[in-house]
Protein backbone atom coordinates (compact mmCIF):
# COMPACT_ATOMS: atom_id res chain seq x y z
CA UNK A 1 0.00 0.00 0.00
CA UNK A 2 1.29 3.34 -1.19
CA UNK A 3 1.92 5.86 1.74
CA UNK A 4 0.38 9.15 0.91
CA UNK A 5 2.52 11.90 0.96
CA UNK A 6 0.92 14.90 2.91
CA UNK A 7 1.88 18.67 1.71
CA UNK A 8 4.07 21.10 4.43
CA UNK A 9 2.47 23.05 6.25
CA UNK A 10 3.12 26.62 5.74
CA UNK A 11 5.30 28.47 8.38
CA UNK A 12 4.36 30.40 10.86
CA UNK A 13 5.38 34.40 11.10
CA UNK A 14 7.58 35.33 13.40
CA UNK A 15 5.89 37.92 15.97
CA UNK A 16 8.91 40.05 16.30
CA UNK A 17 8.60 42.88 18.10
CA UNK A 18 10.97 45.87 17.30
CA UNK A 19 13.26 46.60 20.80
CA UNK A 20 12.72 50.48 20.09
CA UNK A 21 9.41 50.00 20.70
CA UNK A 22 10.15 48.96 23.97
CA UNK A 23 12.44 51.24 24.65
CA UNK A 24 9.99 54.09 23.64
CA UNK A 25 7.19 52.39 25.82
CA UNK A 26 9.54 52.12 28.81
CA UNK A 27 10.24 55.60 28.08
CA UNK A 28 6.53 56.75 27.66
CA UNK A 29 6.25 54.68 31.28
CA UNK A 30 8.85 56.55 33.05
CA UNK A 31 8.41 60.40 31.74
CA UNK A 32 4.48 60.01 32.98
CA UNK A 33 5.85 58.35 36.24
CA UNK A 34 7.91 61.61 36.57
CA UNK A 35 5.44 63.93 34.84
CA UNK A 36 2.86 62.68 38.41
CA UNK A 37 5.82 62.55 41.33
CA UNK A 38 6.78 66.50 39.80
CA UNK A 39 3.16 67.44 41.07
CA UNK A 40 1.49 67.60 44.37
CA UNK A 41 -1.49 69.32 45.85
CA UNK A 42 -1.87 71.56 48.57
CA UNK A 43 -5.42 71.68 50.46
CA UNK A 44 -6.71 74.89 51.30
CA UNK A 45 -6.29 74.53 54.92
CA UNK A 46 -2.75 73.80 54.74
CA UNK A 47 0.74 74.97 53.83
CA UNK A 48 3.53 72.38 52.77
CA UNK A 49 6.91 72.34 53.04
CA UNK A 50 9.79 71.16 50.34
CA UNK A 51 12.79 69.00 51.52
CA UNK A 52 15.50 68.95 48.54
CA UNK A 53 18.02 65.73 49.42
CA UNK A 54 16.45 66.87 53.03
CA UNK A 55 16.74 70.00 53.30
CA UNK A 56 14.34 72.57 53.55
CA UNK A 57 14.04 74.62 49.86
CA UNK A 58 11.01 76.29 50.04
CA UNK A 59 6.68 76.47 51.73
CA UNK A 60 4.23 76.56 49.68
CA UNK A 61 0.56 77.52 49.70
CA UNK A 62 -2.81 76.10 48.86
CA UNK A 63 -3.08 74.53 45.16
CA UNK A 64 -1.42 72.17 42.32
CA UNK A 65 2.86 72.75 42.96
CA UNK A 66 5.24 71.21 41.48
CA UNK A 67 8.92 69.53 42.84
CA UNK A 68 11.65 68.08 41.26
CA UNK A 69 10.61 64.38 40.96
CA UNK A 70 13.06 61.00 41.90
CA UNK A 71 13.39 61.89 45.28
CA UNK A 72 14.86 64.81 45.11
CA UNK A 73 12.64 66.91 46.48
CA UNK A 74 10.17 65.82 48.78
CA UNK A 75 6.92 67.41 49.94
CA UNK A 76 5.08 67.72 53.26
CA UNK A 77 1.60 69.32 54.16
CA UNK A 78 0.79 70.91 57.55
CA UNK A 79 -2.82 72.37 58.68
CA UNK A 80 -1.99 75.18 59.24
CA UNK A 81 -5.69 76.65 59.02
CA UNK A 82 -6.97 73.84 61.36
CA UNK A 83 -7.87 74.45 65.49
CA UNK A 84 -6.35 71.70 67.14
CA UNK A 85 -7.46 70.20 70.22
CA UNK A 86 -5.73 68.67 73.03
CA UNK A 87 -7.30 67.46 76.51
CA UNK A 88 -6.07 66.78 79.81
CA UNK A 89 -7.54 64.37 81.91
CA UNK A 90 -10.18 62.61 79.63
CA UNK A 91 -10.22 61.79 75.93
CA UNK A 92 -12.93 61.85 72.97
CA UNK A 93 -14.57 58.17 71.98
CA UNK A 94 -13.04 58.06 68.21
CA UNK A 95 -15.79 55.76 67.35
CA UNK A 96 -18.78 57.75 69.52
CA UNK A 97 -17.44 60.31 69.67
CA UNK A 98 -18.43 60.77 73.58
CA UNK A 99 -16.12 61.44 76.07
CA UNK A 100 -14.61 59.06 78.53
CA UNK A 101 -12.75 58.58 81.54
CA UNK A 102 -9.19 56.09 81.77
CA UNK A 103 -6.95 55.67 84.63
CA UNK A 104 -4.27 55.81 82.47
CA UNK A 105 -4.93 59.70 82.28
CA UNK A 106 -6.11 60.93 85.73
CA UNK A 107 -2.65 61.94 87.14
CA UNK A 108 -2.64 64.64 83.83
CA UNK A 109 -5.36 66.51 85.94
CA UNK A 110 -4.70 65.53 89.78
CA UNK A 111 -2.81 68.41 90.99
CA UNK A 112 -2.16 70.00 94.61
CA UNK A 113 -3.83 73.04 95.34
CA UNK A 114 -1.70 75.89 97.46
CA UNK A 115 -3.70 74.73 100.61
CA UNK A 116 -2.40 71.15 100.39
CA UNK A 117 -5.24 70.45 98.53
CA UNK A 118 -5.75 67.62 96.12
CA UNK A 119 -8.26 68.65 93.66
CA UNK A 120 -9.07 66.91 89.72
CA UNK A 121 -8.65 69.34 86.95
CA UNK A 122 -9.80 69.08 83.50
CA UNK A 123 -9.07 71.14 80.60
CA UNK A 124 -8.42 71.75 76.77
CA UNK A 125 -6.10 73.85 74.95
CA UNK A 126 -6.68 74.59 70.98
CA UNK A 127 -3.98 75.96 68.90
CA UNK A 128 -2.76 76.48 65.47
CA UNK A 129 0.59 75.88 63.77
CA UNK A 130 1.81 79.07 62.80
CA UNK A 131 5.26 78.38 61.11
CA UNK A 132 5.23 75.06 59.24
CA UNK A 133 9.12 74.83 59.07
CA UNK A 134 9.45 75.49 62.72
CA UNK A 135 6.55 72.91 63.80
CA UNK A 136 8.91 70.48 61.96
CA UNK A 137 12.41 70.89 62.17
CA UNK A 138 12.83 72.51 65.96
CA UNK A 139 10.88 69.72 68.26
CA UNK A 140 11.40 66.36 67.47
CA UNK A 141 8.08 65.17 69.95
CA UNK A 142 6.24 68.32 69.36
CA UNK A 143 2.31 66.68 70.76
CA UNK A 144 4.38 65.44 73.76
CA UNK A 145 6.51 68.88 74.49
CA UNK A 146 2.92 71.06 73.91
CA UNK A 147 1.58 68.38 76.89
CA UNK A 148 4.18 68.48 79.42
CA UNK A 149 4.50 72.05 78.82
CA UNK A 150 0.74 72.40 79.26
CA UNK A 151 0.93 70.47 82.43
CA UNK A 152 3.37 72.13 84.06
CA UNK A 153 1.99 75.87 83.66
CA UNK A 154 -1.28 74.50 85.01
CA UNK A 155 0.18 72.74 87.70
CA UNK A 156 2.28 75.85 89.10
CA UNK A 157 -1.39 78.25 88.43
CA UNK A 158 -3.33 75.59 90.21
CA UNK A 159 -1.11 75.27 93.05
CA UNK A 160 -0.67 78.62 93.78
CA UNK A 161 -4.20 79.23 94.79
CA UNK A 162 -6.29 77.93 97.56
CA UNK A 163 -9.21 74.82 96.52
CA UNK A 164 -12.35 76.89 96.56
CA UNK A 165 -10.42 79.59 94.62
CA UNK A 166 -9.78 77.40 91.76
CA UNK A 167 -13.28 75.87 91.85
CA UNK A 168 -15.30 79.21 91.92
CA UNK A 169 -13.76 82.81 91.34
CA UNK A 170 -10.42 82.21 89.94
CA UNK A 171 -11.63 79.78 86.67
CA UNK A 172 -11.14 82.65 84.02
CA UNK A 173 -8.05 84.10 85.55
CA UNK A 174 -6.61 80.67 85.40
CA UNK A 175 -7.54 80.29 81.88
CA UNK A 176 -5.60 83.78 80.67
CA UNK A 177 -3.16 83.71 82.78
CA UNK A 178 -2.41 80.14 81.45
CA UNK A 179 -2.27 80.88 77.56
CA UNK A 180 -0.14 83.85 78.09
CA UNK A 181 2.29 81.66 79.97
CA UNK A 182 2.04 78.78 77.59
CA UNK A 183 2.60 80.68 74.68
CA UNK A 184 5.51 82.28 75.93
CA UNK A 185 6.97 78.85 76.35
CA UNK A 186 5.91 77.77 73.15
CA UNK A 187 7.69 80.64 71.68
CA UNK A 188 10.66 79.82 74.03
CA UNK A 189 10.83 76.28 72.04
CA UNK A 190 10.28 77.55 69.04
CA UNK A 191 7.61 75.49 68.10
CA UNK A 192 5.88 77.71 65.83
CA UNK A 193 2.34 77.57 66.98
CA UNK A 194 0.01 79.97 68.61
CA UNK A 195 -2.65 78.86 71.59
CA UNK A 196 -5.98 79.26 70.57
CA UNK A 197 -7.75 79.25 73.48
CA UNK A 198 -7.01 77.53 76.98
CA UNK A 199 -10.74 76.15 78.70
CA UNK A 200 -11.13 74.49 82.07
CA UNK A 201 -13.87 71.51 82.14
CA UNK A 202 -14.36 70.07 85.10
CA UNK A 203 -13.34 70.93 88.62
CA UNK A 204 -13.73 68.97 91.23
CA UNK A 205 -12.20 67.15 93.87
CA UNK A 206 -11.25 63.50 94.44
CA UNK A 207 -13.57 61.16 94.76
CA UNK A 208 -14.77 59.92 98.21
CA UNK A 209 -15.37 61.61 101.67
CA UNK A 210 -13.40 64.83 100.57
CA UNK A 211 -16.06 65.05 97.34
CA UNK A 212 -19.01 64.95 99.82
CA UNK A 213 -17.56 67.36 101.66
CA UNK A 214 -16.83 69.48 99.12
CA UNK A 215 -20.49 69.00 97.92
CA UNK A 216 -22.06 69.83 101.48
CA UNK A 217 -19.89 73.27 100.91
CA UNK A 218 -20.96 74.07 97.33
CA UNK A 219 -24.64 73.21 98.68
CA UNK A 220 -24.16 75.90 101.70
CA UNK A 221 -22.81 78.44 99.00
CA UNK A 222 -25.90 77.90 97.03
CA UNK A 223 -28.12 78.36 99.95
CA UNK A 224 -26.15 81.40 101.21
CA UNK A 225 -26.21 83.15 97.56
CA UNK A 226 -30.09 82.12 97.48
CA UNK A 227 -30.87 83.70 101.21
CA UNK A 228 -28.86 87.07 99.96
CA UNK A 229 -30.92 87.06 96.98
CA UNK A 230 -33.81 86.67 98.85
CA UNK A 231 -32.66 89.57 101.11
CA UNK A 232 -32.19 91.71 98.54
CA UNK A 233 -35.44 90.95 96.75
CA UNK A 234 -37.29 91.91 100.06
CA UNK A 235 -34.87 95.09 100.78
CA UNK A 236 -36.39 96.14 97.12
CA UNK A 237 -39.37 95.48 98.16
CA UNK A 238 -40.07 96.52 101.54
CA UNK A 239 -37.58 100.06 101.03
CA UNK A 240 -39.14 102.19 98.42
CA UNK A 241 -42.78 101.53 100.33
CA UNK A 242 -41.40 102.89 103.48
CA UNK A 243 -39.18 105.80 101.33
CA UNK A 244 -43.04 106.15 100.27
CA UNK A 245 -44.52 106.32 103.75
CA UNK A 246 -41.77 108.56 105.16
CA UNK A 247 -42.30 111.23 102.46
CA UNK A 248 -45.80 110.87 102.73
CA UNK A 249 -45.30 111.46 106.51
CA UNK A 250 -43.07 114.07 106.23
CA UNK A 251 -45.73 115.93 103.41
CA UNK A 252 -48.31 116.09 106.10
CA UNK A 253 -46.13 117.29 108.75
CA UNK A 254 -44.82 120.15 105.87
CA UNK A 255 -48.75 120.74 105.91
CA UNK A 256 -49.68 120.92 109.14
CA UNK A 257 -46.55 123.38 109.94
CA UNK A 258 -47.91 125.43 107.12
CA UNK A 259 -51.28 125.43 108.55
CA UNK A 260 -50.37 126.43 112.08
CA UNK A 261 -48.11 129.19 111.22
CA UNK A 262 -50.87 130.38 108.60
CA UNK A 263 -53.19 130.19 111.72
CA UNK A 264 -50.30 131.67 114.09
CA UNK A 265 -50.02 134.62 111.34
CA UNK A 266 -54.35 134.89 111.19
CA UNK A 267 -54.18 135.46 115.19
CA UNK A 268 -51.77 137.57 114.96
CA UNK A 269 -53.12 139.98 112.23
CA UNK A 270 -56.24 139.59 113.70
CA UNK A 271 -54.84 140.72 117.29
CA UNK A 272 -53.21 143.15 115.83
CA UNK A 273 -56.10 144.94 114.58
CA UNK A 274 -58.03 144.56 117.26
CA UNK A 275 -55.27 146.37 119.26
CA UNK A 276 -55.42 148.83 116.72
CA UNK A 277 -59.04 149.49 117.69
CA UNK A 278 -58.92 148.73 121.06
CA UNK A 279 -56.34 151.67 121.14
CA UNK A 280 -58.65 153.93 119.52
CA UNK A 281 -61.59 153.29 121.64
CA UNK A 282 -60.87 150.87 124.58
CA UNK A 283 -63.73 151.04 126.29
CA UNK A 284 -66.43 150.12 123.66
CA UNK A 285 -63.82 147.43 122.29
CA UNK A 286 -63.29 145.96 125.91
CA UNK A 287 -66.79 146.09 126.35
CA UNK A 288 -67.35 144.02 122.73
CA UNK A 289 -65.12 141.37 123.41
CA UNK A 290 -66.34 140.72 127.24
CA UNK A 291 -70.13 140.28 125.02
CA UNK A 292 -68.52 138.00 122.40
CA UNK A 293 -67.11 136.29 125.27
CA UNK A 294 -70.09 135.56 127.14
CA UNK A 295 -72.31 134.57 124.24
CA UNK A 296 -69.80 132.32 123.55
CA UNK A 297 -69.95 130.66 127.22
CA UNK A 298 -73.46 131.19 127.38
CA UNK A 299 -73.82 129.75 123.73
CA UNK A 300 -71.71 126.51 123.67
CA UNK A 301 -71.88 124.39 120.86
CA UNK A 302 -74.63 121.97 120.09
CA UNK A 303 -75.21 119.28 122.65
CA UNK A 304 -72.89 120.78 124.96
CA UNK A 305 -73.83 122.43 128.64
CA UNK A 306 -72.93 125.10 130.89
CA UNK A 307 -73.60 125.43 134.48
CA UNK A 308 -72.17 128.77 136.41
CA UNK A 309 -70.74 129.01 139.78
CA UNK A 310 -70.37 132.09 141.65
CA UNK A 311 -66.61 132.12 143.09
CA UNK A 312 -68.02 132.40 147.13
CA UNK A 313 -70.29 128.98 145.96
CA UNK A 314 -72.94 131.32 147.74
CA UNK A 315 -75.65 130.42 144.81
CA UNK A 316 -76.52 128.79 142.09
CA UNK A 317 -78.04 130.08 138.85
CA UNK A 318 -78.67 127.91 135.86
CA UNK A 319 -77.74 130.57 133.55
CA UNK A 320 -78.19 127.88 129.99
CA UNK A 321 -81.93 129.00 130.79
CA UNK A 322 -81.59 132.41 130.17
CA UNK A 323 -80.94 131.71 126.28
CA UNK A 324 -84.41 129.96 125.98
CA UNK A 325 -85.19 126.58 125.07
CA UNK A 326 -84.25 124.89 121.67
Amino acid sequence: MDTMQQPPRPARKANNISPKLVIWIIVAVVLVMLVLSSFFVVDQTEQSVVLRFGKYSRTVGPGLQTKIPLGIEASYNVPTQVVQTMTFGYRSSPSKGALYANPDYANESVMLTGDLNIIDVEWIVQYKIEDPVKWMFNVESRETTIRDISQSVMNKLVGDLPILSVMTSERTKIEVEAQAEMQKVFDTYGLGVRVVTVKLQNIVPPVGAVQDAFEDVNKAIQDMNRLINEGKQNYNKVIPSAKGEANKAIQVAQGYAAERVNQAEGDVARFNSVLDVYRQNKEITRTRLYIETMESIINPVEGGSVTLVDKNLSNFLPVQMLGGQK
